[in-house]
């Protein structure tokens, strides 16, 4: 299985939007500091994912919830966006 997810900051006004193959790991992952770019934004929760059979659908997913329309479903779906 393959996830596309949506990680939200604790502390700041920031979604990270990625995909995976372990979702648990991913996580622990962002909030350990191993993804350098969003260390400032550390610790995440997870707020939204959903779950694929190939990569290829995650990595669509995640390109999707990038964009616009993306956000607009994601606003719609997760209560913490609001």
């Amino acid at each position: 299985m393959f996830y596309a997810y949506v990680l939200k900051s604790l502390n700041h006004d920031y979604l990270y939007k990625g995909h995976c193959q372990d979702l648990n790991s991913r996580i622990n992952q962002h909030n350990s500091g191993m993804t350098k770019s969003i260390v400032p934004y550390i610790p995440f929760k997870i707020i939204y994912f959903e779950v694929f059979d190939t990569i290829a659908e995650a990595v669509a997913r995640e390109k999707y919830f990038k964009t616009a329309a993306g956000r607009r479903f994601l606003k719609t779906k997760v209560k913490d966006l609001q």
